[in-house]
């Protein structure tokens, strides 16, 4: 059996330190973020800091301010499961540059990162009905637990299945040819697709949990990471069945 290069372990040792990055970042910014006093909402709920602005602090600011930790979040949880597609890359395209390697890389996150850009607005705005409507602050613990019960459900779907099988037959998406970044850049963004598509109601539960609580960002990791790297249907509906049972359990305590 052929020894390791240094080549073949060297991704390996940029993503772990890229992990423990991104990981460490994440914690920080959760922590100060928990250190900042929510606001208490008709309907027995708190409003996170993550979607307000600070005192002087302008909307572009505030939305730049969330991109960075969402991103940054997105490294920490996604670096699990994407590492070994970019393993897979690199030996596919071994005899592209490093430059292919950061235009697959950029391309994945660059998803994620659209994700987050588009989450911010819809994130403040349904805040801003919440604190204008004192009707909807109320039954936000209950669109909450329905959330995460549609989510779950979904966990159930052939949609889902459909989901896991691309996953697995997208392994090679790259060939043996040599890519110029460009390519690179797009092969990472339909991954990048493909994965968000995938995790949709995972990211949904996500949001309902909180986007800041660290337990709920490490369930989640775990649950996307034991679904993709096993690519199992199985796992994906136990998944499911955990997130439809917490969904009933809120509902019912908000209703009664």
């Amino acid at each position: 059996m052929r020894a390791p290069q240094k080549d073949d372990l060297r991704p390996y040792g940029m993503a772990a330190l890229t992990y423990i990055a991104g990981a460490a970042t994440t914690v920080f910014w959760c922590r100060s973020m928990s250190a900042m006093p929510g606001m208490e909402m008709p309907g027995g709920w708190t409003m996170t800091m993550v979607w307000m602005r600070m005192p002087g602090e302008t909307w572009l600011a505030a939305g730049g301010k969330f991109l960075a930790m969402w991103t940054m979040m997105m490294v920490a949880m996604m670096l699990p499961v994407f590492a070994p597609e970019l393993h897979r890359f690199r030996r596919a395209a071994r005899r592209s540059g490093a430059m292919s390697t950061i235009g697959f890389v950029a391309g994945y996150f660059g998803v994620w990162a659209a994700v987050g850009l588009v989450l911010f607005p819809v994130g403040v705005g349904f805040n801003a009905l919440a604190m204008r409507s004192e009707l909807l602050s109320e039954v936000t613990p209950v669109l909450r637990g329905l959330v995460l019960m549609i989510a779950g459900a979904l966990q159930f779907t052939t949609w889902k299945t459909r989901a896991l099988v691309r996953c697995r037959h997208g392994e090679d998406c790259c060939g043996s040819k040599r890519l110029m970044p460009r390519d690179a850049l797009r092969a990472g963004a339909r991954l990048g697709l493909e994965c968000a598509y995938c995790c949709a109601a995972l990211t949904a539960a996500l949001l309902v949990a909180g986007v800041m609580d660290l337990l709920a960002m490490a369930l989640v990791t775990f649950a996307i990471s034991a679904e993709r790297l096993t690519r199992s249907i199985h796992v994906a509906r136990v998944v499911g069945a955990g997130m439809l049972t917490i969904g009933i359990f809120l509902v019912g305590r908000a209703i009664l």
